[in-house]
């Protein structure tokens, strides 16, 4: 039995599309040079999964003060989130990319794999309309739900009130390096408090790597502050 990545996809979504040329636009890549890409479906898609996660966090969490609920909100439709239930669904297996940039595992990276679930959601809203995207999403985001028992800390969150509990000023985030193609970068950021030496990580994203930088200051703060 041929393996057709298309529907291997729409029945792992548990949605099939009427009209398949727009799933297949929103599939593909700008590295293949076509005229139509998922830019446009990814804009849209973007709104659609803001809007379907916030209405959800409203119904679950009926108690929660807003601030909370933006924290949950934030970590629900940020990039690595969105990446991780694309592999659940094998989107990358999906994707029309070059095959220079698959070549380059552009079928496994995170800011592809994310952009490509935000366009097919965005695509399934012109399909089906906002009831099937409530669906899927609903179906797709339960068990990050069903774990997310308290409302997330953002490490760089976490980090500026560490260092405004001790009278100090606000982190201080650069970029080290950029490096690699415009579609696929990798960034090194450092961040620094005052009177601490610096610390540096990486990431796909300016905001991956400030919050993976982050996230090493702070663990370096707690380890100091109890030495």
């Amino acid at each position: 039995m041929v393996h057709d990545p298309l529907q291997n996809l729409q029945t792992c979504l548990g949605y099939h599309f009427k009209n398949t040329l727009l799933l297949e636009r929103a599939l593909t890549h700008s590295s293949t040079g076509a005229e139509k890409n998922y830019e446009r479906l990814e804009f849209l898609g973007d709104r659609v999964i803001g809007l379907v996660i916030a209405h959800i966090l409203w119904e679950t969490f009926p108690d929660e003060a807003e601030g909370d609920l933006a924290k949950r909100h934030a970590a629900l439709v940020q990039g690595e989130t969105l990446a991780q239930l694309a592999r659940l669904v094998e989107l990358g297996d999906a994707m029309q990319i070059s095959g220079a940039e698959r070549l380059s595992g552009g079928a496994e990276n995170d800011n592809i794999l994310a952009d490509g679930l935000e366009s097919v959601l965005g695509a399934m809203f012109i399909d089906g309309g906002l009831e099937n995207c409530e669906r899927v999403i609903k179906k797709l985001w339960a068990d990050i739900l069903h774990i997310m028992k308290s409302p997330p800390q953002d490490s760089k969150t976490a980090l500026q009130e560490w260092a405004q509990a001790r009278g100090l000023g606000l982190p201080d985030y650069k970029v080290v390096s950029k490096e690699g193609p415009d579609h696929a970068p990798v960034f090194e950021i450092s961040v620094t408090i005052e009177g601490y030496p610096s610390k540096s990580m990486k990431g796909t994203s300016r905001r991956k790597a400030e919050k993976e930088a982050a996230s090493l200051m702070l663990a370096y703060l707690i380890e100091t502050e109890h030495s």
